[in-house]
């Protein structure tokens, strides 16, 4: 992403997980109506609650009926912190609704509605999975606070975060992800959310990859890959 402010202090970070320097069609053009972007505005977070909403009760009925399974009821967190705090993000100023971008952003995020939510295989204890949740959760929590409301799921321009959790890794949102991930697929294994996790992260991975590419024309962002050496897992990634 091109920051739209002017670069001060250094490292810098993205303000979003996917944040792009350019939109593309009526975006980019800036020449669409306004009603029509509010319309599409009010569109993507009706539907993203509604989505949430349908996954979130189907998890808690499932809970409910196996109150000791605690890493379902952090997935349904999680998915809530994920999702449920994008609906109240500012308006960006550009999107990326490119193919690539677009799948690679939503694939990504609603990738909790083909979790198998029935009892797996347990590769590690209940409890040792919910404390990688929470830590990620954790983790999650702390990333967002240091965008504010500069979080979103499609790639988008909203300014520019040099603070807090971007410091120690480049891309940290994903690294709460990922420990959350991991933490419910290895108490609840199975063909299926093996194979949505192996999507997951795969997907996650084209994202960084096409955030890094953007980003990297900016020269104070190529400073700050300097700088802060790795994308999400320290010392491997």
């Amino acid at each position: 992403m091109t920051p739209t402010t002017p670069l001060q202090d250094l490292p810098l970070a993205a303000s979003i997980e996917g944040a792009t320097t350019t939109g593309s069609g009526s975006d980019a053009a800036g020449g669409a109506p306004g009603l029509r972007h509010a319309l599409i505005e009010v569109a993507a977070r009706v539907g993203a609650a509604l989505m949430l909403s349908v996954f979130a009760y189907a998890a808690i009925m499932q809970w409910l009926a196996a109150p000791s399974r605690i890493t379902l009821l952090l997935l349904v967190v999680a998915a809530c912190f994920t999702v449920g705090l994008s609906l109240f993000t500012r308006v960006p100023m550009k999107r990326d609704w490119r193919p690539f971008a677009f799948m690679c952003s939503m694939g990504g995020t609603y990738y909790f509605l083909a979790v198998r939510l029935a009892p797996g295989a347990q590769l590690v204890p209940e409890t040792v999975g919910a404390a990688l949740q929470l830590l990620g959760i954790f983790w999650q929590l702390f990333a967002k606070a240091s965008l504010r409301r500069s979080f979103g799921i499609l790639p988008a321009n909203r300014g520019v975060v040099s603070r807090g959790a971007y410091r120690f890794v480049r891309h940290p949102m994903y690294l709460g992800y990922f420990l959350t991930d991991i933490g419910f697929l290895l108490v609840n294994f199975g063909l299926q959310n093996l194979l949505v996790y192996g999507c997951q992260f795969a997907l996650q991975v084209g994202r960084i990859v096409r955030e890094e590419q953007l980003l990297s024309a900016d020269e104070g962002y190529r400073t700050y890959k300097g700088r802060v050496r790795y994308r999400v897992i320290p010392g491997v990634f």
